[in-house]
C-alpha cells in the first residue's frame, strides 16, 4: 500500500495559520465583552425573581439581598394556592387556552396567506402586500380604540376570541412564511399538479411540511407573545374567573397591603413554562429566523 507523500508546510503558511488563531480569539473575546453586560440583565431579574419567590415574607425585604434564602420555604406558593380570591390555577388555565388556540389560529393563517402571496397570482397581490409590510410601521396605539369598538360591537369584549382573534393576523408570519414558500422550486408542485393534487391539496401535504422549521419558529413566538401579553387582556377582560395569568399577577399586587412573596410566586409560576418552552425549542427559533434571509426574494 503506497502512502501520498506530505506537502511540507512553508513558513508563511504556518503565520497565516497562527494569525486567522488570533483573530478568532480576539473576535471571540470582544463579543463575550459586548454580551456579557446584556446577559447580565437578563438573568439577574430571573434569579431574583426565584430567590424571593422562595423567601419568607417577612424577609422580603433584608439587605443586602439572599439571594439564597435563609431559610429556603415553599409558605408563598401554598399561600396562593389556598387563596380563593386568587384562583391562580384558572388563570393558568385560561393563559394555557388562550395561548394554544391563538397559536394554531395564527399559524394557520400565516401559512396559508404566505402561500397565496408566494404561489398564486391574483389582482393587486404586490400591492396588498406592500400594505401589508407597511402596517408594520403603524403604532398599535392607533389600532387600539377601532379594535376595542368593533369587539364591542361583535358582542366580543369579556371573552377569549377577544385576545387572539386581533393577534390572528400576524404581519410578521405571513412575511416569513411568503419567504419560505418563494424557496420551494416550482417543479415539485408542477409534479403534484400532473399526479391530480388539487390547490390546497399541494399547500397541504407538499408545501407546507416543507416549511416545518419556520411553522415552528412562529409557533413559538406566537405562543410566547400571548403567554405574556397584559396590556390587552387587561383591556378586553372584566371578570375575575376568565382573567389570563399576567392580569392576575396585576391583582395580586393591589390593595393596601402588597404581598411581595405572593406576588414573586406567581411570577415565578407564570415564567417558568415559557422558560421550558423556549429552552426546548430554542433551536427551531434560531433555524427559523436565520433561513429567513437565505428564502425567496
Amino acid at each position: 500500500m503506497t502512502t501520498l507523500p506530505q506537502i511540507p508546510t512553508t513558513p508563511f503558511q504556518k503565520q497565516g495559520a497562527d494569525s486567522g488563531r488570533g483573530k478568532g480569539w480576539r473576535r471571540s473575546i470582544l463579543m463575550w465583552l459586548l454580551l456579557s453586560p446584556l446577559v447580565f440583565m437578563v438573568i439577574v431579574p430571573l434569579v431574583y425573581m426565584t430567590a424571593m419567590a422562595f423567601t419568607l415574607e417577612s424577609n422580603q425585604l433584608n439587605f443586602p439581598i439572599e439571594w439564597i434564602p435563609k431559610p429556603i420555604t415553599v409558605t408563598n406558593f401554598t399561600h396562593i394556592f389556598a387563596d380563593t380570591t386568587l384562583p391562580i390555577v384558572r388563570w393558568f388555565f385560561n393563559s394555557l387556552v388562550v395561548s394554544v388556540i391563538g397559536t394554531v389560529v395564527i399559524v394557520f393563517l400565516s401559512t396559508l396567506s404566505g402561500y397565496a402571496f408566494a404561489r398564486l397570482d391574483f389582482p393587486f397581490k404586490n400591492l396588498l402586500f406592500s400594505l401589508l409590510i407597511f402596517s408594520l410601521m403603524i403604532p398599535a396605539a392607533i389600532t387600539l380604540i377601532p379594535v376595542f369598538l368593533l369587539l364591542r360591537d361583535f358582542k366580543m369584549l369579556n371573552t377569549y376570541q377577544a385576545i387572539w382573534l386581533p393577534a390572528s393576523a400576524s404581519v410578521l408570519g405571513i412575511f416569513l412564511m411568503r419567504q419560505h414558500f418563494y424557496a420551494i422550486p416550482s417543479e415539485i408542485e408542477d409534479a403534484a399538479r400532473i399526479d391530480g393534487a388539487g390547490r390546497f391539496r399541494i399547500y397541504w401535504q407538499v408545501c407546507l411540511p416543507m416549511v416545518r422549521s419556520s411553522m415552528v419558529a412562529i409557533a413559538i413566538f406566537s405562543f410566547l407573545l400571548l403567554w405574556n401579553d397584559l396590556f390587552w387582556p387587561l383591556i378586553v377582560l372584566s371578570e375575575r374567573e376568565i382573567l389570563t395569568l399576567p392580569v392576575g399577577l396585576l391583582v395580586i399586587q393591589q390593595g393596601s397591603y402588597i404581598q411581595r412573596g405572593l406576588a414573586f410566586a406567581g411570577a415565578f409560576i407564570a415564567s417558568v413554562p415559557a422558560l421550558i418552552f423556549y429552552a426546548i425549542f430554542q433551536r427551531k427559533i434560531i433555524a427559523g429566523i436565520t433561513m429567513t434571509g437565505m428564502a425567496g426574494q
